[in-house]
């Protein structure tokens, strides 16, 4: 059983956080080695500001032992909304007929690619609805292929994670040869009788099928997944004990838990009456709180943070443990060559540019991050374990980060993000150790003179 739905309510059936004990936790998780189920348990009960305070506290000191000062950016791509189910908190939803379908033709995926290199990115998250076509997994195979094929300027799409429906053994077999980043997918709910409530047909309505994908894909060779709950459909406190026991299944079947964790909230979607009104909403603070708690927890994972949030939410987050970012977002097919929004799956928070987001979270004192060394070079799963969790990780981390940061600053950026971003650049060199700091401004040398795509 991987979700134990009675031992969660068993936890949550305590009515207060003991003030010892949530500091006997904080304590603890300081040594970034992170929580158990139970005493992530505690920590959801926490309502005292002050213990609020500590918590929030202590999570910006485990993002900073763990990432420093990076910040992971990306965009979706959404390439199709074609899809089989009927969520009903999604836009997508077969049943909602006002939504203007659409997939795209791999001619107007290299607009779709074109358009986000001349922002700047360097790292998408391919998403497609579930489509009953016969060839659907060969048309995200080719959709891939293309993806990785564009080159403009000088950019290019250098790491691509795919967000898509649940697949076979043999099927993500297929898609690991496809050469992509991290397969992530949502539960969306681990409550059971709301996921039932919330997926009335299509595959995707089979709870226990949905729940295994993750195995099913590492059992294929795909070693970095990412999972993640869609706020608001349940109890959030329950939600993210059972990310945990997720996580721990994994942990404990394959011997590395999830590389990233989302964290969306529900946000007005067409022809969804559920998007619009969430069942249990998760307030600001709580929000806050879950993001924290989840930093204490596993302090190595990545915590996704949306385009769903506004710039103000997301600011505060980013000091509770958020450490991956979408920027620039679309959700629709030919959102970013079209410049339209009819065809989205959700509401968008935060409508910034990708140069307006950099140049807040650099001002900030945070380091924009398009780095892909480590996916290329194979230091994924095990691998990226082995060397994070000692903290050698760091060692190339913020190297390549300032190095990808200083190609976005030489080639896309405004005048204003380059002034603010290289004073942040030369201020992170200047603290870094020796050896490292001669390094790294080699490397931004080499930036500078016109190489691209150079890292450790």
């Amino acid at each position: 059983m991987i979700i134990n739905e009675d031992k969660i309510n068993q936890l949550l059936g305590v009515k207060k956080a003991n003030a010892e004990r949530v500091r006997q936790i904080l304590a603890k998780a300081l040594q970034t080695k992170g929580l158990s189920f139970e005493e992530v348990a505690v920590l959801t009960k926490v309502e005292d500001q002050k213990l609020i305070e500590e918590l929030f506290y202590t999570a910006k000191k485990i993002k900073e032992i763990i990432y420093g000062k990076r910040l992971v950016l990306f965009a979706p791509l959404y390439i199709s909304n074609l899809c089989t189910n009927d969520c009903t908190y999604c836009a997508f939803r077969t049943a909602n007929k006002a939504l203007q379908r659409k997939s795209l033709t791999q001619e107007e995926v290299v607009k779709e690619v074109n358009a986000l290199v001349d922002q700047g990115q360097k790292r998408v998250l391919l998403v497609a609805g579930e489509s009953n076509a016969n060839d659907s997994l060969q048309y995200i195979l080719d959709s891939i292929k293309t993806i990785y094929s564009v080159k403009n300027k000088n950019g290019e799409i250098r790491r691509l994670n795919v967000n898509i429906a649940s697949l076979t053994v043999e099927e993500f077999r297929q898609l690991k040869n496809a050469n992509i980043g991290t397969y992530q997918l949502f539960q969306e709910t681990y409550h059971r009788d709301t996921y039932e409530r919330s997926h009335l047909r299509g595959k995707k309505a089979d709870y226990d099928w949905h729940l295994t994908t993750m195995d099913r894909a590492m059992e294929a060779g795909i070693d970095d997944v990412g999972i993640g709950v869609l706020f608001g459909l349940a109890d959030w406190r329950f939600e993210t004990l059972a990310l945990m026991q997720h996580s721990e299944h994994l942990s404990e079947k394959f011997g590395v838990g999830p590389h990233t964790i989302s964290v969306p909230r529900l946000e007005p979607a067409l022809g969804s009456e559920v998007a619009s009104n969430p069942p249990q909403p998760i307030s600001d603070v709580d929000f806050c709180k879950l993001i924290a708690i989840l930093r204490l927890a596993v302090p190595y994972t990545g915590i996704i943070l949306s385009t769903r949030e506004t710039a103000e939410i997301r600011r505060k987050a980013l000091a509770l443990g958020a450490s991956q970012l979408s920027a620039g977002s679309r959700t629709n097919p030919g959102g970013y060559s079209a410049n339209k929004e009819d065809a989205s799956q959700f509401s968008l928070g935060d409508h910034r540019p990708l140069d307006e987001v950099i140049q807040d979270v650099a001002s900030l004192g945070y380091v924009p991050s398009f780095c892909t060394a480590c996916y290329r070079l194979g230091r994924t799963g095990h691998d990226f374990m082995d060397l994070a969790k000692p903290g050698k990780i760091k060692d190339m981390c913020m190297p390549n980060a300032l190095t990808t940061f200083e190609e976005y600053l030489q080639d896309y950026a405004s005048l204003e993000t380059k002034k603010i971003g290289e004073a942040l650049i030369k201020k992170e060199i200047q603290a870094m150790p020796q050896k490292q700091r001669e390094l790294t401004s080699k490397l931004i040398e080499k930036i500078k003179s016109g190489e691209r795509d150079v890292y450790i």
